[in-house]
């Protein structure tokens, strides 16, 4: 391994930040050197959030990145403003449910998750970001499956217990 930089980013409420976290927190898990850096707007829910996550097998002496491995982009915003900090053969995973715009670039590989679709099939828009962990894990190998699942249990096992099912159905709902 080496190192990988990424963003997540979103509306406030998707989610985006607790996709950073479980990620940083699982690479952690793996014995692996990681950073979260949250930015978001004062108006939080609906406003704009993002978050970078550096991954790597060295000590991380930085959370600000320029130049992303991968970007996951919930919403249209998203795509507009992180596709450019891409690096060629990068990746990019879309909310196809909200983004109707594909990306410009050619040099990149682009997964296309109909997020929210399938959380409202599972009855709950709110899962939306956990089909989307699941989609990033299985698309980009940074961490395993094994240990994000953990990630998810012990994210939800004590006060949210009755959302522990759901978000671990929404995770394995997505396969590329």
């Amino acid at each position: 391994m080496s190192t990988y930089k990424m963003f997540f980013s979103g509306l406030g409420g998707q989610g985006i930040l607790l996709m950073g976290q479980m990620v940083t927190y699982a690479a952690m898990l793996e014995d692996k050197s990681s950073t979260f850096f949250p930015s978001y707007g004062p108006e939080m829910r609906g406003g704009t959030a993002n978050c970078t996550v550096v991954i790597s097998d060295r000590i991380v002496s930085c959370p600000l990145i320029f130049e992303a491995d991968f970007v996951v982009a919930m919403n249209l915003p998203s795509l507009i403003k992180f596709e450019p900090t891409l690096k060629p053969g990068g990746i990019i995973l879309l909310n196809e449910s909200i983004i109707h715009q594909k990306p410009k670039r050619s040099d990149i590989t682009v997964y296309y998750v109909p997020a929210n679709e399938l959380a409202n099939e599972l009855g709950n828009v709110k899962v939306a970001n956990m089909i989307m962990l699941g989609a990033f894990v299985r698309a980009t190998n940074v961490i395993t499956e094994e240990t994000i699942k953990k990630v998810i249990v012990e994210t939800f096992e004590d006060k949210k217990a009755e959302l522990l099912d759901l978000n671990l159905k929404a995770y394995d709902c997505w396969k590329n």
